[in-house]
């Protein structure tokens, strides 16, 4: 690539061209929120949800910052904000390397059967369609919902979606 605004380009694109659904915020490249199902066969499965991307100027040598909009129990995740530490992602993870939710790390190494039902409570109560919907307006006076791109991620793909 000759450069960072063309790699943005040719990822968003390949990202449009997925089985996601990619809606850009203000016409450009660099802000968009991306709909993604759980994973099948996951405790997820069933679940729908709406992640907020901002492509920094010097992507791909900079993170991206990436919020979840409607809520998740995940230890990687904010619970409040949504916020995605991304190099945390990246790497190989477990639930006492610096969980962003603290008690669904706890609960997820203490108690697996009830981590495994809060979070299909939260995708029966948060992550079905009407829940983007609903979020829409919030989402758009809130800058909150992203992390801050303190984090470092993997040039080779946007971090932190299912695969579809």
């Amino acid at each position: 690539m000759s450069s960072p605004s063309k790699r943005r380009e040719m990822d968003v694109m390949k990202l449009m061209m997925s089985d996601y659904t990619v809606e850009t915020i203000n016409d450009g490249l660099n802000e968009f929120n991306v709909e993604f199902h759980g994973p099948k066969e996951s405790i997820y499965e069933g679940g729908l949800w709406k992640v907020r991307v901002e492509l920094p100027d010097a992507y791909p040598y900079k993170s991206p910052s990436i919020g979840f909009v409607n809520k998740i129990f995940h230890p990687n995740v904010d619970e409040l904000s949504g916020s995605v530490c991304l190099d945390v992602i990246n790497q190989s993870w477990s639930p006492m390397f610096d969980p962003l939710n603290g008690d669904a790390a706890s609960l997820m190494m203490k108690d697996k059967n009830m981590y495994e039902q809060k979070v299909k409570e939260y995708c029966e109560r948060y992550a079905k369609k009407e829940d983007l919907n609903n979020k829409a307006v919030e989402e758009e006076t809130d800058d909150d919902d992203v992390s801050d791109g303190q984090c470092t991620s993997s040039e080779d793909e946007i971090p932190g979606l299912a695969d579809p």
